[in-house]
């Protein structure tokens, strides 16, 4: 690939998605869009390329830009999050809701879905604590292809093999051939739709727990600033947010400030939050 079209790609990617794709990774171009451009009708990428130049329309922009989103994701990814959210955020959460008894949660970059479905979960499986409270929870995702797939709740042998217990599987999912489906309950507690970081949250409203977990690792320094302080905008000022294991906030914004002794949480910088001794 040459630097002309390196350049159009990279600059199309970061002003549409945010990613930044550096020169090690035209290989990840090369394999993904290569297939775009054959079911195009084009004999190679830079064929596509040409298309992009000279008439790009917004199907193609946007079959291009999800293309190269990384949609990794399994249930309890990395777990500690989960346990954090369970022993520590929702139990401060629900004292200090007790009276409206409602929580709104977003998760941002939800992929296929099994992220917010593991939030589901946790509030299923303790039904007396939370059976008179109305749960919110919000999964957004630039991906309409990955949309559509978590709206479903169907997931493979291997999906459902990667962080779910058992018992959970046996509990919240019907096997249907070679796959399995979360049962409908659980699909009705996530409410889904199509996002895009770098635009306005405000239509999103508040939120009192954010997700944003494995995402900004692909933006440069000042698009994470941008982003983690448009999310608290968003968020309520006893609110939480969780980034991912290689992720923070630190050099980004003053939004925010890292819990002590809980890995990946983060609350507003004026929050009183802290760890109980």
């Amino acid at each position: 690939m040459d630097a002309r079209d390196f350049d159009l790609l990279s600059d199309l990617l970061k002003s549409r998605s945010g990613l930044v794709v550096t020169r090690d990774k035209v290989y990840l171009l090369e394999s993904r869009l290569t297939l775009i451009a054959r079911r195009r009708g084009h004999n190679s990428l830079p064929e596509l390329v040409g298309e992009l130049r000279m008439h790009a329309n917004e199907a193609l922009l946007s079959e291009v830009t999800e293309a190269m989103t990384t949609n990794e994701s399994f249930f309890y990814r990395d777990q500690t999050p989960f346990d954090i959210l369970t022993k520590h955020t929702l139990l401060a959460l629900r004292a200090a809701r007790s009276s409206a008894k409602r929580l709104r949660i977003w998760c941002a970059a939800a992929s296929t879905g099994q992220e917010p479905y593991s939030i589901a979960m946790l509030f299923a499986d303790n039904p007396g604590l939370w059976a008179d409270w109305q749960i919110d929870i919000v999964g957004t995702d630039l991906s309409t292809n990955a949309l559509n797939r978590a709206k479903s709740g169907i997931y493979s042998q291997f999906e459902v093999q990667r962080g779910l217990p058992i018992q959970k599987l046996i509990k919240y999912f019907e096997q249907k051939g070679d796959t399995w489906q979360l049962n409908e309950p659980i699909r009705k507690m996530v409410r889904y739709g199509s996002f895009n970081l770098l635009d306005s949250m405000s239509s999103l409203g508040q939120f009192d727990i954010v997700f944003c977990r494995n995402v900004l690792i692909y933006f440069d320094a000042p698009t994470k600033g941008k982003v983690l302080d448009a999310i608290r905008g968003q968020l309520t000022t006893d609110g939480a947010m969780f980034l991912g294991a290689a992720e923070t906030v630190l050099g980004l914004t003053k939004a925010f400030r890292p819990v002590h002794e809980l890995r990946g949480l983060y609350v507003p910088t004026e929050s009183l939050f802290a760890v109980a001794a």
